[in-house]
């Protein structure tokens, strides 16, 4: 009906009403005329009427009375249709909106994020739903990064468990890894614990192997910095000094970013892994992705270091093994000459004795010298044999001269130190007349291992030695010293590099020294404070206060502080993490150092992340005020069924399942769904199907309960665009749905996977659900069967249960299992003398005992309902 037609049908309404209005009030007038004819007998017709007008001017006013009824009439008439037709204009634009969020809210469900929506300020749902498509596309982002991650890391996996080789591991997995974060040059470096450095196993780039035979030291290079700091270097200001990269088509190019990441298990350095590549900058998740995978690599990597030697560790031992058992008949026949040459040593003995005596004297005098010797004085036969040691071997090595000829002189030595100590002896054989010195590790009888400094003299053709003289001395302290000069060299040089500030400070605040960072930050000039403290210069008030409070705490407690600093500098504040560390000089506090790390990015990203989580959080509650205002609850239900309770607990803000009720003419409608998945995308789900639901239902033709599932099933594969060619949706749900008509005592059900528990007499009957869902992708060449409906008479006393598959789903217990239906039914038939309410209270009260500690794994819903 157009506008037109409406002011014609309202003019029209108008006209009746005040005629109506004029009649009704013309029964005044007309009252008082006969009463006033009856009363003084006035002549009849019209000269009555005007002698009566004449003698009794009142009546004039009664006249009046049918004009002023029909114009009041007219007039609240009027008003009337004027609040209708506003009303209905209202009614229209609701509809309206809803039918442009109910087509949005299908393009979202097809995966059209795209999708443009018009609002209104007043259009709330509109809003929300803008606001999941965001959430929804935030998460679609989210687990496709960590699909990518995922994925990255079984093609790796899958070469680790396959490849038992070093090099040839190394090389497969450079070259995958290159291939999947799209590089374009590579190398795999791994960590020699026993020279101490990097070696380059692999190097790849623009798909060819390059063949390069690199070494660098711990902190050496930007591949010896990543391996000391253990952490990832991110670089895209390359130095000049650094690779090129050389291509046909490219010609001789710097790389313009470089990533390399330290392969780190346990906390000990495996190797180290450095990509290059032409983009001016690497994607975080691709060095989230190489964090992540990083530690597998470096546990693989160690396995295969352990087995290699443990295998080289076992062939030695049996080498020795063979050599054992040729020294043991060696020996024999040495033991068969001496006792034959003992026979004749006692003939001498008498002749000796008196030489022995002035021996001995010698020897004790020699022994002490060489005891409190602080070199070990070893002599090796032409076999390499030990044949001497001093007794100084005690004092430095641990073990007795007896000991050391047992085979302590190599058995406590690394395979290393033993490859280098028989290659001096080698050496020495071949080339009598050039000392050699070598330096190697030795483990003491205390398990402590000592740095040794060894030199050899071939002395076998001096008739006094007739051996290799070897003078062995303990090093181990100058070796920590110049390890220590190394190391404070490179701490220096790292200070020097440092992003952070460095300040060490006496007891006193003297300055003891600061980097350029502390200068840049400060504006004091270093070179100009190496003798000042602390109050001696000008120094924000802050920082100051701060630096002489963390010295005074540190006296009385001399541990490490750690102090986070808001410091104004001009228009900006900086925030820092700093920390204080106490330095010792023979257990006597001797200085603090400070080191501030500039966290100021990092405390703003952190708020714009609280934020964004406050407003998403923000969002899903609204959205959960939104679903719950059009859902039905217990009150309303109870409302028409007074013995009947809704048992729901969404597993987060917002649900996928969902209670759902309908009333038109004399039935009932009340169905329990559970939607394809649960928080936000399960409930876009339960939108779509709670309007296609009313729809279906608030026709003139009354279905049956399977006929609405029928629709319903077609609805959302239209909805979804599930019934095209190209459908990849396969989202649905499943349902109860119950039409009750309380006048003819009838009841009917339909369900799609779901069951229909009746309690009648004490006996529990069951009906199943199709073994369909509603919704999802239609099978080819099958056609579908509509839907069971289940008709059946209500009796006094029934009491009927339906739910979805949240409660019997959910683990828990003592044993950790599902719930399950059999539960229910147990529960069910096990308390007929409950009434709804008791059934709702047990059951709430059984749920939160089975689940415990346990996580909901899914929404609850669960109707019942008594007649």
């Amino acid at each position: 009906m157009n506008k037109k037609q409406l002011n014609i049908e309202t003019m029209k309404s108008l006209q009746q009403k005040t005629i109506f209005g004029i009649s009704a009030g013309f029964l005044f007038p007309l009252a008082a005329w006969i009463f006033e004819f009856a009363d003084k007998g006035y002549p009849l017709f019209f000269r009555g009427l005007v002698i009566m007008h004449r003698e009794t001017p009142i009546i004039w006013l009664l006249d009046l009375i049918p004009l002023i009824s029909g114009i009041m009439i007219y007039f609240f008439s009027l008003r009337r249709e004027q609040l209708k037709a506003n009303l209905v204009s209202k009614l229209r634009e609701r509809e309206e909106s809803i039918n442009k969020n109910a087509v949005f809210a299908k393009k979202i469900g097809e995966g059209d994020y795209n999708a443009v929506l018009e609002l209104k300020e007043e259009d709330e749902l509109g809003k929300s739903l803008l606001l999941m498509r965001e959430n929804l596309l935030k998460n679609r982002k989210s687990e496709e990064e960590q699909n990518w991650i995922a994925e990255g890391k079984e093609l790796v996996a899958n070469i680790l468990r396959l490849k038992n080789d070093l090099d040839e591991l190394s090389y497969e997995v450079l070259v995958q890894l290159i291939r999947y974060i799209k590089a374009v040059q590579g190398a795999l470096y791994v960590y020699n614990e026993e020279t101490t450095t990097l070696v380059n196993f692999a190097s790849y780039a623009f798909n060819r192997k390059k063949y390069l035979n690199q070494e660098f030291r711990i902190g050496q290079g930007l591949i010896g910095q990543c391996a000391y700091e253990m952490d990832i270097i991110y670089r895209t200001e390359i130095p000049d000094d650094y690779m090129t990269i050389t291509s046909g088509i490219l010609g001789d190019r710097k790389p313009q970013s470089v990533l390399i990441v330290p392969l780190i298990t346990d906390e000990k350095l495996q190797g180290v892994i450095e990509f290059a590549s032409l983009d001016d900058h690497i994607p975080e998740l691709t060095i989230r992705y190489l964090r992540e995978l990083a530690e597998i690599i470096a546990r693989t990597i160690f396995n295969l270091n352990v087995n290699k030697k443990t295998e080289r560790l076992l062939q030695e031992a049996q080498k020795m093994t063979l050599e054992l058992r040729e020294n043991e008949e060696q020996l024999r026949q040495n033991a068969e000459e001496m006792r034959l040459t003992h026979e004749e040593l006692e003939k001498s003995n008498e002749k000796l004795e008196a030489q022995v005596q002035e021996v001995e004297n010698a020897q004790k005098r020699l022994h002490s010298l060489l005891e409190n010797a602080s070199e070990v004085i070893s002599i090796y036969d032409k076999d390499m044999k030990l044949s001497y040691t001093s007794p100084s071997v005690i004092k430095i090595f641990g073990f007795t001269p007896e000991e050391m000829m047992a085979g302590r002189d190599f058995d406590r030595l690394s395979p290393k130190g033993e490859a280098e100590k028989r290659a001096m002896l080698t050496q020495l054989l071949e080339h009598p007349g050039e000392p050699l010195t070598i330096k190697y590790t030795y483990l003491n009888s205390d398990y402590k291992k000592i740095f040794i400094e060894t030199t050899g003299r071939n002395l076998l053709n001096d008739p006094a030695i007739q051996g290799i003289i070897l003078n062995s001395q303990d090093i181990t302290e100058r070796v920590r010293a110049e390890k220590e000069e190394r190391l404070r060299s490179k701490m220096q040089a790292l200070s020097e590099n440092s992003p952070d500030v460095i300040v060490r400070l006496g007891t006193t605040g003297r300055f003891f020294y600061a980097n350029p960072m502390f200068e840049r930050f400060t504006g004091l000039i270093v070179r100009d404070i190496g003798t000042k403290t602390i109050n001696e210069v000008e120094i924000d008030e802050i920082l100051h206060q701060y630096f002489m409070e963390t010295i005074r705490k540190i006296k009385s407690d001399p541990s490490k502080q750690i102090t986070e600093l808001t410091i104004p500098r001009g228009e900006e504040t900086r925030i820092f993490n700093f920390s204080a560390i106490p330095e010792f000089n023979e257990n006597e506090l001797e200085t603090v150092l400070f080191v501030g790390h500039d966290i100021t990015e990092a405390k703003r990203i952190e708020l714009e992340i609280q934020d964004k989580n406050r407003k998403i959080t923000e969002s899903i509650n609204y959205a959960e005020r939104i679903q719950s205002s059009i859902l039905p609850g217990n009150k309303l239900i109870r409302g028409y069924l007074p013995e009947s309770f809704i048992f729901y607990i969404p597993r987060d803000v917002v649900s996928g399942d969902f209670p759902w009720f309908f009333v038109k003419g004399d039935n009932l409608y009340l169905a329990a769904v559970d939607c394809t998945g649960h928080g936000v995308p399960g409930a876009l789900l339960s939108f779509i199907g709670y309007f296609i639901l009313n729809n279906v239902v608030d026709h003139e033709r009354v279905l049956s309960a399977g006929e609405i599932l029928d629709q319903l099933h077609e609805g959302v594969r239209r909805t979804l665009r599930q019934d095209m060619a190209d459908a990849n949706a396969r989202d649905g749900m499943d349902i109860a749905l119950c039409k009750i008509n309380l006048k003819e005592n009838r009841m009917e059900y339909a369900g799609a996977h779901r069951p229909l528990y009746l309690l009648r007499a004490g006996e529990l009957q069951e009906f199943k659900g199709d073994r369909k869902a509603i919704g999802g992708i239609p099978f080819k060449n099958k056609p579908e069967t509509p839907f069971v409906n289940y008709s059946m008479d209500i009796l006094k006393g029934d009491r009927y249960f339906f739910f979805s598959d949240g409660l019997p789903d959910q683990v828990g217990g003592s044993e950790y299992k599902k719930y399950g239906p059999q539960r229910i039914r147990e529960a069910i038939t096990s308390h007929p003398e409950f009434s709804m309410a008791d059934f709702h209270g047990f059951f709430e009260k059984e749920y939160k005992i089975w689940k415990g500690d346990y996580k909901q794994i899914d929404d609850i819903l669960l109707i019942g309902i008594e007649f």
